[in-house]
This record gives C-alpha cells, sequence and structure tokens, in this order.
C-alpha cells in the first residue's frame, strides 16, 4: 500500500446498504473519508485507485464472500497491508476464525455491533495509519535533506580546493617578489617588484574580506552605518576602486546616469561594495578590450544600478544558483578566471540588507552578461 498525504480513508463492504449506513455513523469522526462497497467486486475497483487505513468486509454476501475478498486482497502488493476486520452474524466456531485469520483478518467482530467497542478498534488502525503517513513524511524530508546536505558539502570541498589554490598563487608570488627584492636591492626593478607585490597582497585581502563579510552577515554580526548619500557620488568613488582592473584590461566603461542627484538612506561603504563587485566581476569575465556599461535610473521609489558587459555570458543551467555561496566553482574543481564565486553571494546579502533586490536582467555564453541591483530612494 502506498501511503499519501490528506484524509485517512476506510473501506467499509456489505451487500445490504442499512448495514453499511449503520458503520458508518458509528466511525464517523473529523478527518476520515468512508468508502462503501456493496460487493467484493466493487471492492476491488476502489483499493485499485485508493488506500486505506481500515477494510471492515462482511462474511456472508452473494457471489464473492468476505473470506474470498479478503484473499484477493492479500494477493495484491497494492492492498495486502490493510487492516481486515469482518463483520459476521454466522457462528464464531473455531475453523471458521481459523479461515478468516488465514485470510488475512485482524480481527473479528460479531454482530450485533457494539459501538464502543468497534470504535476502540478501528481508531486503533486509524491512529497507526495516521503516524505512518507522518513517519513517511519525515522519512521523505530526511531522504532530501541528506541529498542536499551531500551535494552541499560536495561543492563545499570544491570551493575548499578553489581557495586553497587561489591564496597559493599570490602567496608564491610574495615569496618570489621578496626573494627578488633581496637579489635586487638598489637596482630600478625594485618599484615593479612592489607594485606585483601589492597586487598580490591587495587579491589575497579581497578573498579574505569576501569570506569574512559573508560569514558576518550570515551571523548577523553586521550593521550598517546608515547616512543620506547621493547614488552619483557612490559610483564615481566605486569606480575609482575598479578602475585599475578595468586599465589593465584595457576594458571600455562607460557611464549614463541622471543630472538630478539621486539620494538614499544606506551604507555608503557597502553601496561601494556592491557597485564594484559587479564591476570588478564584469571586468574580470570579459576579454581584454572590452565593453563594460554602468547605468543609473530612477523608477518609482526605487534607484536602478544596471551593470551590463559583453563578457563570457553564464550558461542557461548556471543562471539559477549564481547568487548561491560556492556556486561559481566548476564541477571539476577549477575556475577559468580569478576569484572564488563568492562576490556574487555577497553583493545579494548586502542588497538585502538595504532592503533592495538583485536578479540576472540577461545573460548568454558568448555575449556578456547584465545584472539589476534595486535600492529604495530616500523618501
Amino acid at each position: 500500500m502506498t501511503v499519501t498525504d490528506g484524509p485517512i480513508k476506510f473501506l467499509l463492504v456489505d451487500d445490504l446498504e442499512e448495514n453499511l449506513i449503520a458503520l458508518e455513523a458509528l466511525l464517523k469522526r473529523d478527518g476520515l473519508v468512508c468508502h462503501t462497497a456493496r460487493s467484493g467486486e466493487d471492492a476491488l475497483e476502489l483499493m485499485l485507485v485508493h488506500d486505506y487505513a481500515l477494510a471492515l468486509l462482511d462474511v456472508q454476501m452473494p457471489g464473492m464472500d468476505g473470506f474470498e475478498l479478503a484473499e484477493f486482497m492479500r494477493s495484491s502488493e497494492r492492498s495486502r497491508r490493510i487492516p481486515i476486520i469482518f463483520v459476521t452474524a454466522g457462528t464464531g466456531d473455531t475453523a471458521r476464525r481459523f479461515r478468516g485469520y488465514e485470510a488475512g483478518a485482524v480481527d473479528f467482530i460479531q454482530k450485533p455491533i457494539e459501538a464502543h467497542i468497534l470504535r476502540s478498534k478501528a481508531n486503533v488502525f486509524f491512529d497507526l495509519y495516521d503516524q505512518r503517513v507522518q513517519i513517511a513524511a519525515q522519512r521523505d524530508e530526511l531522504a532530501a535533506l541528506g541529498v542536499s546536505l551531500k551535494a552541499a558539502d560536495a561543492q563545499k570541498n570544491r570551493f575548499l580546493a578553489v581557495l586553497a589554490h587561489e591564496l597559493r598563487n599570490p602567496i608564491m608570488a610574495l615569496i618570489a617578489g621578496l626573494r627578488l627584492l633581496e637579489r635586487r636591492a638598489g637596482t630600478d626593478a625594485v618599484p615593479e617588484i612592489r607594485s606585483a607585490m601589492n597586487r598580490s597582497l591587495s587579491h589575497m585581502t579581497r578573498l579574505v574580506e569576501d569570506l569574512l563579510d559573508i560569514s558576518r552577515i550570515e551571523q548577523g554580526k553586521i550593521a550598517l552605518k546608515r547616512e543620506e548619500l547621493v547614488l552619483q557620488d557612490v559610483l564615481g568613488f566605486a569606480v575609482e576602486t575598479v578602475q585599475p582592473a578595468i586599465d589593465f584590461a584595457g576594458h571600455a566603461l562607460h557611464i549614463e546616469q541622471p543630472d538630478a542627484p539621486m539620494r538614499l538612506v544606506a551604507d555608503h561603504a557597502r553601496v561601494t561594495q556592491i557597485i564594484g563587485n559587479l564591476i570588478s566581476n564584469a571586468a574580470r569575465y570579459t576579454a581584454d578590450g572590452g565593453d563594460i556599461q554602468a547605468t543609473l535610473a530612477a523608477e518609482g521609489e526605487w534607484a536602478v544600478i544596471t551593470i551590463s558587459d559583453n563578457g563570457i555570458g553564464i550558461p542557461p543551467g548556471q543562471q539559477d544558483r549564481i547568487f548561491d555561496i560556492f556556486a561559481q566553482v566548476a564541477a571539476d574543481g577549477r575556475m577559468n578566471q580569478d576569484g572564488l564565486g563568492i562576490g556574487l553571494a555577497l553583493v545579494k546579502q548586502l542588497v538585502e540588507l538595504h532592503g533592495g533586490q538583485i536578479a540576472l536582467k540577461s545573460s548568454a555564453p558568448g555575449e556578456g552578461s547584465t545584472f539589476e541591483v534595486r535600492l529604495p530612494l530616500a523618501g
């Protein structure tokens, strides 16, 4: 028998309508649904499409009697586990009872029926069925949770492997830089070596800060320092922070913004981080010499920030997961670009802390991506 959600169903089988009405009245209670059949054949048809917590079968029916019906039920995988109580007006001799139990009965009820005894026995099976439904639902939930945890654990392990790789590269660059400084102290090469070391330190710092920020947000330890600010000014500051990466890759950054000040009550540093991360992502995932567009617009009560690029784009199968932590780590544990894939997860959390929304508006492999952030304008 397949356990399903919904009301508990029980089956009454008797060739006399008045008996069916009387039995249904005795067992009626909230949460129960009664199905009735006037013959064994009708009962078998019902059992093909319904799951029952209990079947009460009249023994003496014309055609297929109760014993034969019980034997058919036990031969079917779908109905073999339905508890059967025989209702009989005949004699209760040992041979008759033995045949009933052999056919699969759990009990006999003699007519005339004592109402409280029938209710008590039936309620046991109704309650057992209800518990079985709950246990099955919990089992399914645990199974689904187990699958999710297994996938998350595998994703975490891939992420840690990439993290180790991402941290090892700048560390090795710093070690190499220190050795070069020792050998070339006082030469013209020192400024260039220091610049390369600074870039490695900046990369490591960004990775660690992103990880720490996500941890702080999840633990509720980030408190926004809200103040009234002009979004155009924040955009300018964010562009300054990522300009070196844009210049290094030879990208063209195009900015469109209204002349009228767009005022927000927000955390200046965090909004800068939101915009800077999106532009930095666009620069990172766009081939050298690409185009990046940053647009500000006011729509009703929202300030709309749009960042577009003509970079590598995001495959359709990955677009639903891009804001999940670790989501950008490839299945083989490698990444085609720098970074850990936590930037968008961090941006999403920062946007939501401000009461805003972020969405991937469009993306296609080889055609680039467009992200849209909505933050509430100052009232």
